[in-house]
């Protein structure tokens, strides 16, 4: 029992539960605000489709505001406990001004990602959600930060940016993609019947593809080649669905012409004997 005395004497004193009081107060706080932003300030994310541009926006406002909550509460909450080890926080407050041009020197490039951080979210450059390149690397926005960006390619490749080197940017998810088909026949072809049938199956195609934003369109003869004539059909997609529209299209178009006979010329290899 007496072992057990000492242990409680040890425990209540304020350097040992305060610290743990404040830390506990703390991460209720940051979960309550998160907790009420998403209700209250964010309620309205759910009214939008999850690739929506404005879905994309509010999500990384949402990130970025509670991120900002988060490290707020962590910097009061030292501040309250630094005080208990007899710590002097007001000279540490006052001693950052005698020390800002010293850190702002040491921290320049941090101060650089910030502003930079900023700028692109009061531009709305990309959101979360987004489909950008930066340099050579095309994927899709994962995170937003004020300090750092990051970026999922299409092999799960993970790229971490500073936000002060990014300063070209190409964004794929602002406004529509585009379909685009060359269809391939051979000069035997009867060119109306095959213009007829391609006509025909785009009518059929915008009533049926999913993710269109018009019609599709049958541009008309687009190039002679060497062994082929090639008809170009075009889409308006909604943002970075043309990939998945184009190969509906090729599997519609070869099935049309295989059923009305019309030959889809591919290359062949003619080997002659040495004798």
């Amino acid at each position: 029992m007496k072992v057990f005395y000492e242990i409680i004497e040890k425990i209540i004193i304020p350097q040992v539960y305060l610290p743990i009081l404040y830390i506990i107060v703390g991460y209720i706080i940051n979960k309550l605000l998160k907790k009420l932003s998403e209700n209250v300030i964010f309620k309205k994310q759910s009214d939008f489709q999850k690739s929506s541009y404005h879905y994309k926006k509010i999500e990384t406002y949402k990130v970025l505001i509670q991120n900002i909550i988060k490290y707020c509460i962590i910097i009061f909450t030292a501040l309250a406990i630094l005080p208990i080890y007899g710590v002097d926080v007001t000279s540490i407050v006052a001693g950052i001004g005698v020390f800002g041009a010293v850190i702002g020197l040491a921290f320049q490039d941090v101060a650089k990602d910030l502003i930079a951080g900023l700028s692109i979210i009061i531009e709305n450059q990309f959101a979360i959600g987004d489909t950008i390149s930066v340099g050579n690397f095309k994927g899709e926005v994962i995170y937003l930060g004020l300090k750092t960006t990051r970026i999922r390619n299409y092999e799960g490749q993970i790229k971490m940016i500073s936000n002060r080197n990014i300063t070209e940017v190409i964004n794929y998810s602002m406004a529509y993609s585009m379909a685009i088909i060359d269809v391939s026949v051979s000069y035997e072809s009867d060119l109306d019947k095959v213009e007829e049938i391609l006509k025909e199956l785009s009518e059929e195609l915008s009533k049926s593809l999913p993710n269109l934003k018009g019609n599709v369109e049958v541009l008309g003869l687009e190039s002679l080649s060497s062994s082929s004539i090639e008809y170009r059909m075009v889409a308006k997609t909604s943002s970075m669905n043309h990939f998945a529209v184009q190969r509906l299209m090729r599997k519609a178009i070869k099935n049309r012409l295989e059923e009305a006979k019309i030959k889809i010329p591919y290359q062949q290899i003619e080997v002659h004997n040495g004798k």
